[in-house]
């Protein structure tokens, strides 16, 4: 009985490798030449049919105490579930990036802070669902109105 449940905890584990995610990158981990020009990449964890994947974000600025909100261009790379986040946002101000993304009834989330050097991967914040408004809120306005640190 007991190496029967062993074996279905096993199964478990197999069939449900972890949560939903996203991890960041630059451009190159994309492993993808069309990335080259891509303000950074990201990747989906945890989903079990990447291609499935619906995936949506926006910039979310603060230019001159003005509020923006950009529709990200967000590109599928040639390997499911890796995409590429092209620079469609203006060049001055503070900014954001907001990303969703769900995956067989699962949600992630992240905020990614840009900064004049592009992303700035240690200051991003991941989450098991979409951002709140109050979330992305404290992170634009952690940044410096010159457009990062």
């Amino acid at each position: 009985m007991i190496r029967f449940s062993l074996i279905a905890c096993a199964a478990v584990l197999v069939a449900h490798p972890g949560n939903f995610t996203f991890s960041i990158g630059s451009p190159v981990a994309a492993q993808d030449f069309v990335a080259k020009t891509a303000a950074f990449a990201f990747r989906t964890e945890g989903c079990a049919e990447p291609a499935k994947a619906q995936i949506s974000g926006t910039a979310e600025g603060l230019i001159g105490g003005e509020r923006r909100s950009v529709l990200l261009k967000i590109a599928a790379m040639s390997k499911p579930g890796v995409y590429a986040v092209y620079q469609n946002w203006p060049a001055g101000g503070a900014w954001v990036v907001n990303l969703k993304g769900a995956c067989a009834g699962e949600n992630a989330g992240a905020v990614v802070p840009i900064g004049p050097k592009g992303f700035i991967r240690e200051s991003a914040k991941f989450f098991p669902r979409a951002a709140t408004n109050e979330e992305i809120e404290t992170a634009l306005k952690a940044m410096p109105q010159g457009g990062g640190k």
